[in-house]
């Protein structure tokens, strides 16, 4: 990665993009001094030795890649000329071909980071347009790399269902860890134990994954031909609907993903 690369981030006081940013800085793919950020109302405190403007405009002229991070809806307000840049979309539902008109480039890529890219544990599904360069996959790569872990994906439809599936990111789990909590604590058990007993319980999962390398549903069916305590549990939130209700969530996100880029 070239040390005079030039980054501009859209939306640099939101907590994506502050979270892309701090991953860029951290990682050290660009130098402070070449990192631009705008803002709406007030300037982060973060990123001191970088540039900050309220005028998009100036950042896309100061900036090689400029990746657009603010909401689908504040997008209109957004129009850019980025001629012959690259732009980067972390914004939920809009089509590569949608961006690359608006801002005036054939270099575009969509991609979906979550909130984890606040730890650097985002999985980040990205798709490039006809005429992107290799050289702007390497850059893609790069900057969501040092966010978690990246894959290029064949399809702006993998982007749509992926969108509900990973692109919200700790929301599911934090939605299962608010019910585990609430049940825990009507049993009695002091909120600061049910809190760190069900954030150890996620966290711990998710390392096992990781270093494990099993499926998902292996784990799950150990558990249950053990015939245990977690096998009762498990049958019955099958029984009162979770594998459904989990499908219809995803569906849900998946066709709203659709209709926001159908919409813009």
């Amino acid at each position: 990665m070239s040390c005079s690369l030039r980054i501009g981030m859209v939306g640099g006081a939101g907590w994506l993009g502050g979270a892309i940013a701090a991953s860029i800085l951290d990682a050290h793919i660009i130098a402070p001094e070449n990192l631009s950020l705008s803002y709406r109302r007030e300037p982060s405190g973060r990123f001191p030795a970088s540039f900050w403007t309220t005028d998009n405009q100036e950042l896309a002229d100061r900036s090689d890649v400029i990746i657009l991070s603010v909401r689908p809806q504040d997008w209109p307000a957004v129009p850019i000329d980025a001629s012959g840049k690259l732009i980067i979309s972390v914004m939920a539902g809009i089509r590569v071909a949608a961006l690359s008109a608006r801002h005036k480039t054939g270099r575009v890529v969509r991609a979906l980071p979550n909130a984890a890219a606040d730890v650097s544990r985002s999985y980040t599904p990205w798709i490039a347009s006809e005429t992107a360069l290799k050289e702007d996959r390497q850059i893609v790569r790069a900057i969501f790399g040092a966010c978690g872990v990246e894959d290029e994906v064949e399809s702006e439809s993998d982007i749509d269902y992926l969108t509900g599936l990973t692109g919200s990111g700790p929301a599911f789990p934090a939605l299962l860890a608010a019910a585990m909590m609430e049940h825990a604590i009507d049993h009695g058990l002091a909120p600061d134990i049910a809190r760190r007993a069900v954030s150890t319980v996620l966290t711990g999962t998710g390392r096992l994954l990781e270093r494990s390398g099993e499926c998902p549903g292996e784990i799950v069916r150990t558990f249950l031909d053990y015939r245990g305590t977690t096998a009762a549990a498990i049958e019955e939130m099958r029984s009162s609907g979770f594998d459904t209700a989990v499908r219809k969530g995803l569906s849900a996100a998946f066709t709203k993903s659709v209709s926001m880029g159908e919409t813009s």
